[in-house]
């Protein structure tokens, strides 16, 4: 799939996503959310694909949001600002958050810059492979804005109140290397997709099942209360019982074989 500013290919089990704006340091336009909707809706049909590797075409990951391009068109931002009445994001939340809801594991890979829009959509990723000399910023405070884009959730799960409010209230650039110490980033390589991949094939090692299972799991008991979070392992589990990879796991594991997998049956 090729929509504008994003490409989208299926090589297996593993989904490629691209932000394909190199020459503006893949600044988010309208097309590029549009862009990224669609990708995330196709590769969730898909229960093929096992993990998804997000990156950006060129030297950046994303910029943020391109104000130049985006902020002419004030009436489809002011269509766009406006939630919908069942998801409860609005056209500027989904396109990022969709990355969250997909019941498969997302890798994103960032170098360059990952500033304003571009951190929120990292965030929006499982896990976050950074360069060192990768540059990150909640960028927003220098425009005299918030992050509007689905980020203060992820942050806010990912470090202390402190720090995400002083990243959010600042928008200081920090490296790779910080990103990781902070938490924010979750391996620092050289070559962050050569670690992607990596990262992926040893996901691809476990049940399909299992993986979106725990991705769901974790996600929805981090805040809950202990009742709700134990209500929810149960409910996951007895889903888990139930699928013919979980079987296939049992029987690899009891013979010492490599499991054959088939597709994902958890929605």
């Amino acid at each position: 799939m090729t929509a504008p500013h994003v490409d989208l290919d299926i090589e297996g089990p593993i989904a490629r996503v691209w932000l394909n704006r190199p020459d503006k340091l893949n600044g988010i336009t309208f097309e590029m959310l549009d862009g990224l909707v669609q990708a995330a809706d196709r590769i969730e049909r898909d229960r093929s694909v096992r993990a998804v590797i997000l990156e950006g075409r060129g030297p950046s990951f994303c910029s943020g949001l391109d104000f130049g391009r985006v902020m002419t068109n004030r009436r489809e931002v002011f269509k766009r600002f406006l939630p919908h009445p069942v998801r409860g994001t609005n056209g500027f939340q989904r396109p990022l958050w969709a990355w969250r809801e997909l019941p498969v594991p997302v890798v994103a890979v960032t170098r360059g810059h990952v500033f304003g829009g571009g951190i929120q959509l990292a965030l929006a990723a499982d896990f976050r492979i950074t360069t060192p000399d990768c540059q990150w910023s909640v960028m927003e405070a220098k425009w005299g804005l918030v992050p509007d884009m689905s980020g203060t959730v992820a942050l806010a799960e990912l470090v202390p109140a402190d720090l995400a409010k002083r990243l959010v209230m600042t928008g200081e650039i920090f490296s790779g290397e910080r990103a990781a110490e902070y938490g924010i980033a979750s391996q620092v390589a050289e070559d962050p997709g050569k670690a992607a991949l990596e990262l992926a094939e040893v996901l691809m090692e476990r049940s399909p099942d299992s993986v979106a299972a725990s991705k769901r799991l974790l996600d929805q008991t981090r805040h809950s209360a202990p009742r709700r979070a134990f209500r929810l392992e149960r409910r996951f589990q007895r889903a888990m019982m139930k699928s013919p990879n979980t079987r296939e796991a049992r029987r690899a594991g009891q013979e010492k074989d490599a499991p054959r997998f088939g597709p994902r049956t958890l929605r």
